[in-house]
């Protein structure tokens, strides 16, 4: 059962041509039963694209979440993510086995490499899996997260095949042009974590306020509007209902090139975001 009032979301599309909503649910901190809850409202409000992780404990609760929601699971796009732990041939498949075993479900709509530990040297490896389980059918689309291009290279050199998608930190205050360009080039979705620019301080810098304000919109609105012009997916994430709503309904805010211009102004560029030929997670 889905919702008639559900706004229509704009897509893009994998390399293979299959669609992927421009604007998903993000759940990390969304916990237990009422975390279930924020997810079913999610779903109900009209987002057909989660993301969660291994790491985030809490895809038990997704599952849940998406029962409690009356949507048909076949109709939403769920991601989960190989943690660090779980890097490897055989751990990785177990990793993704356990996932979708707490989400309730056969079949993962995306699954990911979390970060790609470059110490532990396995980042290969859990790609191969990860291709593995895809043409099992237990694993719709395969792609990574916080892969800079050389990494996204050195796995492609070894099995022919790029990541279908790569979630990276991008907001309006760290726009990463270069890694978007690669993934253009190379048939990979751009989807953003950290969308609006939270860590980086984006609601403190007046460009955007005067956009926000110029257009009657809020922070987060003008942030997401931004990213789906540019074709990169957007995960945010509320506990509101309301705020669940305003996030996926961007169909009346349209940026002008003096909105662009500005929102440029704020690029702190790509040396600010984390590097993840340092920064790991196990």
């Amino acid at each position: 059962m889905t919702s008639p009032a559900s706004p229509q979301v704009p897509t893009t599309t994998f390399a293979g041509g299959s669609p992927i909503p421009l604007i998903g649910f993000g759940t990390g901190g969304a916990q237990g039963p009422a975390g279930a809850d924020v997810i079913a409202s999610a779903l109900r409000t009209g987002y057909r694209l989660l993301d969660t992780a291994a790491q985030y404990g809490n895809e038990a609760a997704v599952g849940e979440g998406l029962r409690r929601s009356g949507v048909d699971p076949a109709e939403v796009l769920v991601t989960t993510k190989v943690a660090g732990g779980d890097h490897g041939r055989e751990a990785a498949r177990t990793g993704t086995l356990e996932s979708l075993r707490r989400l309730g479900l056969e079949q993962v709509g995306i699954a990911l490499i979390h970060w790609p530990n470059p110490s532990r040297g396995l980042a290969v490896d859990t790609w191969r899996t990860l291709l593995d389980l895809r043409e099992e059918g237990l694993v719709a689309h395969a792609g990574v997260s916080n892969f800079r291009p050389d990494q996204l290279q050195e796995l492609f050199d070894a099995t022919g095949q790029w990541p279908e998608i790569n979630q990276i930190q991008l907001s309006p205050a760290l726009p990463r042009p270069e890694p978007v360009a690669f993934h253009r080039k190379h048939g990979i979705v751009s989807q953003a974590w950290g969308p609006l620019g939270t860590r980086e301080g984006l609601a403190e810098q007046f460009a955007i306020r005067k956009v926000a304000a110029k257009h009657d919109v809020s922070l987060a609105q003008v942030a997401l509007r931004w990213a789906v012009d540019r074709e990169i997916v957007v995960i945010p994430r509320s506990a509101d209902p309301g705020r669940q709503a305003l996030n996926l309904d961007l169909s009346s805010l349209r940026l002008d090139e003096e909105d662009r211009s500005l929102l440029a102004s704020l690029d702190l560029g790509e040396e600010k975001a984390w590097d993840s030929r340092e920064h790991e997670e196990w």
